[in-house]
């Protein structure tokens, strides 16, 4: 379950020429802000995930920079990603982004919630 507050580090995904990227959320309770992003770490686009309302999905297309903040306490989400799974190279992190348990990652993830 997330819960606001929780800070999730921008990223995209990039796979193998042979494997297909995408990242596909289904809000199951609760609700989620997505944020996507360009290479600079601009915000592009912004998502209101429900699951009880209008888009309660979304399929995000490989090498899509994005995060996500929590916007109900115990919200519980899907996330499909075709495999296989290696932790080592799964994500790439925008490095201008702060890392996860830092003073500045509990700021930003205030900011980014607040555009929802």
């Amino acid at each position: 379950m997330l819960q606001p507050g929780t800070y999730v580090r921008p990223h995209r995904h990039q796979r193998v020429s042979a494997v297909n990227g995408f990242e596909f959320f289904l809000v199951i309770q609760g609700a989620i802000g997505l944020i996507v992003m360009d290479a600079q770490g601009e915000l592009m686009h912004t998502e209101h995930l429900s699951a009880a309302g209008a888009t309660r999905a979304v399929e995000l297309a490989e090498g899509t920079y994005h995060t996500l903040v929590a916007l109900q306490p115990d919200t519980v989400m899907l996330e499909i990603k075709e495999g296989p799974y290696e932790v080592q190279t799964d994500k790439e992190f925008l490095p201008m982004f702060p890392l996860e348990g830092t003073p500045e990652a509990v700021a930003i993830e205030q900011q980014w919630r607040s555009l929802f």
